[in-house]
Formats: C-alpha cells, sequence, structure tokens
C-alpha cells in the first residue's frame, strides 16, 4: 500500500511538471523576450529588437505594460530614422556603410577642353553637367564615370534639371536668358532652344511638376509652360539677385543673392513668406523636410523648416569657407564652398556635421548625388567621391 501511494505521488509530480512545461509552451516567448507572448504583436517587437531600435529593458525582458517618456520616445524615433535610411538607400543595396571623413576620389571625368563645370544634376543613372563657357551639356554614365555624349549649342551653359523625360538647362545670357531642352533617348547632337525671352542672366532652375521655373539675377523670375515651340514664358519682376530654386513638393523656394532671403512662392510667383539668412545666399537643396541653404558670405548654412520657414540652425565651422551649392544622397548634406576645394558634410536627419575633405582641385563649383556618390567639378573636370 505504502508503495502504490509513493508511486502515486511521484506520477502526480511528474504530471505537474508536464503540466507546467506545457503551461510555458503555450505562453512561449517573444525572440529573447520572456515576458511577451508570440502573438500578433511578437512580429513588432522584434523588427525594432532586430533593427537596433530598442534592446529591451534587460537581455530577456521588454516590460511591455511599461510607460515611455517623451525622450525615450525621441530616442525609438531617431534610431528608426535613422535605420531607414541606411537599410533602404542604393548605397545600402551595394554594400556601401562606410560615413568617410576623407572620403578618396572614385575617379575623375574630363570634359572639353573648352568646358567649365557650373551646376550638376543626376537623373538617377546619368549626371548631367552644364558646361558655362564650352556651350555644352555633358552626360556622364554614373556607374563608372564615362563621358558618354556632349550636346552642342547651348550657349552659356549653367544650370541643368531632368524633367518629364527631358533634360532642361539655363542660358546665363543678357539682355534675355535662354532655356534649352534635350531629349536623352536620341543620339547627341545640338540642343533645342525652347525660350529665349526668360529674364536676363538665368540660373538656378526647378520643376514643379507641370512647369519650370528659372531664377533670373538681373532681378525676375520666369515661369515656363511647355507645349509647342516656343514655351510660353511668364516674367515676374521685383525681386534682388535671384541665384537658386527648389520645389519642396507644395511651393517653390528661391534665393535672393542681394537681399540675403531666402523666398516661399505661390504659384504665381507672389511672395509667401520671407526667410532673412546671412549675406550671400546661393544654391539650396532640398530633402524632404528642409532647405539646406549655403550662404557664401556667412559662411554658413541655414535650415529652414520647409513647412513653417522656421530657422532650425545656422551651421558654422566644420570645414566652412565660401559655401556655394549642396546636395543630398538621402542621408547626407554635402556642400562645396568657392574659392576652395573643400567639400563639407552633414548628417541630414540631426544636422550633426561629419567633417570635411579637400578634392584634388580648386574652385569647386556644383554639386550633385545619383545617390551612391556625390559630384562635383572645377573646370573641365568631374570628380566623384
Amino acid at each position: 500500500m505504502a508503495r502504490g501511494m509513493r508511486s502515486s505521488a511521484r506520477f502526480a509530480a511528474v504530471c505537474a511538471i508536464l503540466l507546467a512545461g506545457a503551461g510555458s509552451f503555450l505562453l512561449g516567448t517573444c525572440g529573447p523576450f520572456t515576458d511577451v507572448a508570440p502573438d500578433a504583436f511578437c512580429p513588432f517587437v522584434l523588427e525594432i529588437f532586430y533593427l537596433g531600435i530598442t534592446t529591451g529593458t534587460t537581455p530577456t525582458t521588454y516590460d511591455p505594460a511599461g510607460n515611455v517618456t517623451r525622450l525615450q520616445m525621441a530616442a525609438f524615433l531617431s534610431r528608426t530614422v535613422d535605420a531607414t535610411l541606411r537599410r533602404g538607400s542604393r548605397r545600402a543595396a551595394l554594400g556601401q556603410f562606410w560615413t568617410a571623413i576623407s572620403p578618396p576620389l572614385v575617379g575623375v571625368t574630363t570634359l572639353g577642353s573648352t568646358d567649365a563645370v557650373a551646376l550638376l544634376a543626376s537623373d538617377g543613372t546619368d549626371v548631367w553637367s552644364g558646361n558655362n563657357t564650352g556651350g555644352t551639356i555633358a552626360r556622364v554614365r554614373a556607374s563608372d564615370g564615362k563621358l558618354l555624349d556632349e550636346w552642342t549649342g547651348a550657349i552659356n551653359a549653367f544650370d541643368v534639371l531632368p524633367a518629364s523625360g527631358y533634360i532642361i538647362a539655363t542660358g546665363r545670357s543678357t539682355p534675355s536668358g535662354s532655356l534649352y531642352r534635350i531629349d536623352p533617348g536620341l543620339p547627341a547632337g545640338a540642343v533645342t532652344t525652347v525660350a529665349t525671352n526668360l529674364g536676363a542672366n538665368p540660373q538656378g532652375l526647378t520643376f514643379d511638376g507641370t512647369r519650370i521655373w528659372t531664377a533670373n539675377f538681373d532681378g525676375s523670375l520666369s515661369i515656363v509652360t511647355p507645349g509647342s515651340l516656343p514655351w510660353m514664358v511668364t516674367t515676374v519682376s521685383g525681386f534682388s539677385g535671384p541665384k537658386g530654386m527648389i520645389f519642396d513638393g507644395s511651393n517653390v523656394w528661391m534665393t535672393e543673392g542681394n537681399a540675403n532671403t531666402l523666398l516661399k512662392l505661390d504659384a504665381t510667383g507672389i511672395v509667401l513668406q520671407t526667410v532673412t539668412v546671412d549675406p550671400g545666399p546661393v544654391y539650396p537643396v532640398f530633402d524632404g523636410a528642409n532647405v539646406w541653404v549655403p550662404t557664401s558670405s556667412g559662411p554658413t548654412v541655414a535650415v529652414v523648416r520647409a513647412s513653417t520657414g522656421a530657422i532650425l540652425a545656422n551651421l558654422t565651422g566644420n570645414g566652412l569657407t565660401g559655401p556655394v551649392a549642396a546636395a543630398f544622397d538621402g542621408q547626407r548634406i554635402a556642400i562645396t564652398n568657392s574659392g576652395s576645394s573643400r567639400v563639407c558634410f552633414w548628417k541630414a536627419a540631426d544636422l550633426a556635421p561629419l567633417g570635411f575633405f579637400t578634392a584634388a582641385a580648386s574652385p569647386l563649383f556644383g554639386i550633385a548625388s545619383d545617390g551612391v556618390l556625390f559630384w562635383t567639378g572645377s573646370g573641365n573636370h568631374l570628380f566623384r567621391f
């Protein structure tokens, strides 16, 4: 009888252990976290854990019911932005995760002997350069820097812009400026002149999805509507030395080099907002949230929130000598400096300085990114890094 009682007790104990184990199995865990059930929320917890956005409260606990302070939320969101940009860029797909303070030049492309690189743009595959003295527009393959074609007849070519399947360029001439068009699907040859009645000395240009805008240094802007040749031009006067232009998805912004302002414009060119910046604003770039304005006489870079026009920061130091043009590669802002060979870098998400490097030639001017490399130019050479 005693033996039977002892056997029954052992059986009961084993059953208790097995039931406890089964209960633990049913409750389960979520990755390393023993306090998170393997339910519909587990994949979300694991995603932000694997991306490094959170590490939990201990190596094995997540504390799913705990409160999150505003400071902790800021950290989570900042890490989320960084992880998204780091994993989603073209550079990530190519395994290029470095952020070098002194990046080496990958290569040099030599253009025609009479060319002088002005502003640059990328269409995602090739890099385009307006060559002010040579009257040409060059097309360079971004993957290896090979000069593919040069179009002629672009007198005083300055800024270039991919728009609606074409390449558009300004002709910086007086008493009236010109606008040129290239169909990149056709063999190279002479550009098509689509307008000759812009304001004098057009420099920067942008595209709002329908029309092309040019900033004319004579104190005007021109709004160009594509159609049958010649394209229709509406010119609005009353400005002070316009230089650069960007479109933020809702409005066009224009720098006034003589008035030291950044202007937010409506669809007709009327000023909606005036933002005063340091002296000498030149050729800005938009990063999807903020407008970065190099101010050559500052020497600073104004970071302006596009939604409100508020100046978030006036960046100084970090190698700035005479900032002139800006480019964005999806993560970093790069700034060239007139009169020097420095290129200065910032992290766009939090405005952190990333240092600068000195290129092989001086002075540098325009700059662009193809999503993998930055490109700048001096004389008849393009540098990629």
